[in-house]
């Protein structure tokens, strides 16, 4: 043991005896600099996080999970079930309708089209509804389906799922260029066609970054309060019913309770706030695990 200290200040001592001193220098300071960003990163996420769960927490009962929501809104009585229901339906729809989309647009992109003509419109598309305001798609999913179908969780699934596209077809190709072409060239070599190369090559490959694509367009399309407004309406009671009636979701309710002058209005709002958060949060790491275990297959 003495031994391996003795070495490892010698080898210490001569990277310092052969490193300039400016270098040390620049060195340290960029160390400090990652350092310091890194904090001026977690510390406002932190604050953020642990101020809606001390807001939100006392609203986590059994009721809140159950219970439909209260007819009168300054009354503190009620839950918040119909709206975590209405959540998890209409963002799993939207994702049903866009992850399948967005994965064979990005593979289609890197993979057939290169730099066609084609391929260039498709990314500038995807590009420019990537920063199109979610109003505007809310406003959109509103003249084309809402006017004619009425409301309904479908319409709200729609607005979400086309804020969801652009985000995963652009991660998704991102990820598929990452992955290098000496596994396609081996596939190649072994007899493989193009498309199995594809299924059982590049998108296990590349399975970890594109979940963590998908989950960034989820966790978006979950917090998105403006395309709902329009597309779904505002119901207190349960509806599973995708495409008939009015539902609700967490983020509508947030909405609505935190701009009225009531204390117990304002108390659900925060109490949904922690509900959306802690939902996003096990879907992400459900997304992990999940992610995780396709990566061991596939390395094994």
């Amino acid at each position: 043991m003495n031994e391996l200290l003795v070495h490892f200040d010698a080898g210490e001592a001569l990277l310092r005896g052969t490193t300039k001193r400016s270098r040390r220098v620049r060195n340290r300071l960029a160390s400090i600099w990652m350092a310091g960003s890194v904090l001026v990163a977690i510390v406002p996420l932190a604050l953020v996080i642990g101020y809606v769960v001390v807001k939100g927490i006392g609203q986590l009962t059994p009721d809140w999970f159950t219970k439909d929501l209260p007819a009168v809104t300054r009354k503190a009585s009620g839950g918040m079930g119909p709206a975590i229901v209405g959540t998890l339906l209409i963002t799993g729809v939207a994702a049903a309708m866009a992850v399948p989309l967005g994965v064979l647009g990005a593979i289609y992109l890197h993979e057939y089209g290169g730099r066609g003509r084609l391929a260039r419109l498709i990314r500038f598309m995807a590009d420019v509804m990537t920063g199109v305001p979610s109003i505007v798609m809310g406003l959109f999913v509103y003249t084309v389906w809402t006017i004619s179908h009425g409301l309904s969780a479908f319409g709200g699934a729609l607005a979400l799922a086309c804020l969801m596209l652009p985000i995963i077809i652009r991660t998704t190709e991102e990820m598929l260029r990452l992955v290098p072409d000496e596994l396609r060239q081996a596939s190649y070599a072994l007899g493989n066609r193009k498309w199995r190369t594809i299924i059982t090559v590049v998108l296990p490959a590349a399975f970890g970054g594109i979940t963590s694509g998908v989950m960034l367009a989820v966790a978006r399309a979950a917090g998105e309060t403006a395309p709902l407004v329009f597309t779904i309406g505002a119901a207190r009671n349960l509806n599973l019913s995708i495409f008939n009636g009015p539902t609700t979701a967490l983020s509508v309710q947030i909405f609505g309770n935190a701009q009225t002058p009531f204390e117990a209005a304002q108390a659900r709002a925060w109490g949904a706030a922690l509900t959306l958060v802690a939902l996003v949060f096990i879907l992400t790491i459900l997304a992990r695990v999940v992610s995780a275990r396709v990566a061991r297959r596939h390395n094994a």
